[in-house]
Formats: C-alpha cells, structure tokens, sequence
C-alpha cells in the first residue's frame, strides 16, 4: 500500500458496516488523523485494530496547524488514514481544509467510501429523494434558527438537516412557523437496534415527541415546498433593494438559493437592472 491520505467512512452505528477494505487500511495505517481518540481507540479495540500507532487529534479549531503535521507524515513515507467519529468523514466534519493543502502538495488521495447518516435518512424517510440539499446542523440560537429556514423555505428540494434530541422540539415548533405543516421526518440510531423513523406532518411529529422524549443524535429533514406553499415574489423589486447593498453575483446567488429560481434568468434581470442604473 503506498503511502497518501487514505478517508476511510467508520461505521455510523452497527460495527457490521465496516468494509473489508477499510479494516485493511486502519491495519496498514501508521498514522491515523481522528476527532476524538478516545472514539477511535474504542473502534479499533472493538475491530481488533492494533493501537500501536500515532493519533493525531483533528478538529475545526486546529485543522490548520495539524494539517502541516498530516502532510509531513505523507511526505515521510507514511500512510495516513482519516476518520470521524462515526460515518463518512468531511460531512459536517473537519477535513476539507486538510484535503486541500494535501492536493496543493501533490500528495496521494483516496476515499473508502461507506455509511453516511444523511443518505441512510433520506434513504429511511420517505420523502422525496431526486433533489434533495443537505443544510448541515441547525443553530441553537432562536433567531438564527428561524432565519436558517427561512433562507431554504421555497427551495423545492427535500431539505436535511442534523440535529440533537435536547433541542428537537424547539425546532420542529420553529419548522412549523417557517414550512407550515408540510410532512417532515425525524431518523434517529441509524444502523442501531433501536433504530427509528418518524414521517408525518409536523404538528404530528410535535405531540409524538412531546409524549416521548427522543435521545441522541438525529437527521431531521423537511418535504420540499409544493407549488402553492413557495411565495410569490415580485423579482424586479427584490433584486432592485439587494442591489443596493450587495454585489450582483452575490445577490444571484443568495435569490437562486432561497426561491430556486433560475440562475441565467435570475443573472440577466440582475444585469439588466445593473446597467439601466
């Protein structure tokens, strides 16, 4: 096996899920970048994976110092495995920045592919599954929240995001004041023996979870907007008031993303309004 970054996906719950291939790298690994070792150790004793190797701890707040670290270990002759917590790494996860400086230095790159708790989510739920965006976690502030929804409402995409069960409440109650009550799902213990999917509408989803408090870690996702839940919205106005304060590529991307409007259309109303000024 050649020495490179090897991004190995971890089991999101059932040790079952683990590929041959990826057992093999964590084997041949002499440097293994992690969140948290204490996950990792525990994962490789349950694997029985030696752990007669270098840990290096990887987080968003020190991604930048140990990425240098990673790269020299490459650079060595080493082979470096990548792995988070739990699932697929990169996904609402550090790494991206490692990767990146890896590809500036040249370095050998491969992924090992395997569980991912969105896709499985998705997979689980019910809703549609054509065009779906995966919005990452949910803000715990209140305001913050209700404007994150507020910034996808009219997207006609199945909307997923990650959430934990001390604040899933709030949050179905928030997605009922921004969606209405469109149908939502809440999955939770993927791969595990209490494994659960929850699809209704939301104010279902609010008495069920009132009447039993859930635990854990979750993907809460949101049924797209039908057409006549998305507004209606006068374009020339709305692009006229960002142009004020925004660039035009900005205010393109930020109208295309919220209403999910055409770009090329969205571009030449932008331009045209931009010229006539």
């Amino acid at each position: 096996m050649k020495s490179g970054l090897y991004i190995v996906a971890t089991p999101i719950g059932n040790l079952g899920d683990i590929s041959s291939r990826a057992v093999d790298v964590l084997k041949e690994a002499e440097v293994i970048a992690c969140e948290d070792t204490r996950v990792t150790k525990k994962l490789f004793s349950l694997l029985g994976i030696s752990l007669h190797k270098s840990f290096i701890t990887l987080h968003d707040h020190n991604e930048d110092e140990q990425a240098q670290k990673i790269i020299d270990c490459v650079l060595a002759g080493q082979i470096v495995a990548q792995v988070s917590d739990a699932g697929s790494p990169l996904i609402s996860d550090p790494g991206y920045k490692l990767i990146k400086q890896c590809r500036q230095a040249g370095i050998y790159i491969t992924t090992l592919p395997g569980c991912c708790a969105l896709i499985s989510a998705l997979q689980l739920s019910g809703l549609p599954t054509n065009r779906f965006m995966f919005v990452g976690f949910i803000p715990n502030k209140d305001k913050a929240r209700i404007d994150l929804f507020n910034k996808y409402k009219n997207l006609d995409s199945t909307l997923i995001f990650y959430e934990t069960a001390p604040r899933l409440l709030k949050t179905l109650v928030a997605a009922q004041e921004v969606f209405g009550n469109r149908e939502m799902s809440v999955v939770r213990e993927i791969s595990k023996v209490y494994e659960d999917c929850q699809t209704a509408p939301v104010e279902d989803l609010i008495d069920f979870y009132t009447q039993n408090p859930p635990k854990g870690e979750m993907v809460f996702m949101v049924a797209p907007a039908t057409e006549d839940q998305q507004e209606e919205i006068n374009l020339d106005s709305l692009l006229k008031e960002k142009l004020e304060k925004t660039s035009l590529k900005t205010v393109v991307k930020e109208i295309v993303e919220t209403y999910g409007l055409n770009k090329n259309e969205v571009y030449e109303q932008a331009l045209r309004i931009k010229n006539a000024k």
